[in-house]
């Protein structure tokens, strides 16, 4: 039998598990929200809400430990919105600064991932910092600015650190990971 396109059911039912199957190979983790917070910049004794930070993960980890987030090699996000004007520079340098204070100094790798900060960030932006555990690469999406993804576990373990590791907020940190049980 034919329809009235002139493809028969079972050209379509093959076709369409086709396509499910090669759908599948592109899917998006299912991600579980792992703890949300605000991160705050202390000057002298004003402080100032800078960002909203949330981190989802794909798979989680068999123990609650930062340490654990960090290492676990699945698929995890941060998702920021910015709750203030700030200008590239200062978001660049805190970037950077963290880095170091976690002791990763690939500065190829750390410039290709600040690259996509190409402006000033607008309270209201949105930054993604996400890790494909397949292609082992995390990428870098700042709304009305650019994008960058960098290669590598090493570098996937020292951009978590961030939140997770040495931190000037240590709070921020639990509550990073608050959701886990």
């Amino acid at each position: 039998m034919k329809l009235a396109h002139g493809k028969s059911p079972a050209f379509l039912a093959a076709f369409a598990a086709i396509f499910l199957a090669v759908a599948s190979l592109f899917a998006l983790p299912d991600y579980t929200l792992t703890g949300s917070g605000v991160r705050v910049r202390t000057v002298g004794t004003a402080s100032f809400e800078v960002y909203r930070i949330s981190h989802y993960m794909d798979e989680l980890p068999a123990t609650r430990s930062r340490e654990a987030v960090i290492d676990m090699d699945t698929g995890k996000k941060f998702v920021w919105t910015m709750l203030r004007d700030v200008d590239r520079e200062s978001i660049v340098k805190a970037l950077k600064d963290a880095y170091a204070m976690n002791g990763y100094a690939d500065q190829t790798k750390i410039g290709r991932f600040v690259s996509a900060f190409e402006g000033d960030l607008k309270s209201g932006a949105e930054v993604t910092i996400e890790y494909d555990a397949r292609a082992k690469a995390t990428t870098v999406k700042v709304a009305g600015g650019g994008t960058a993804t960098v290669g590598g576990l090493d570098f996937m373990k020292a951009t978590w650190q961030i939140w997770l590791g040495k931190i000037d907020q240590p709070r921020l940190s639990e509550e990073l990971i608050a959701r886990l049980r």
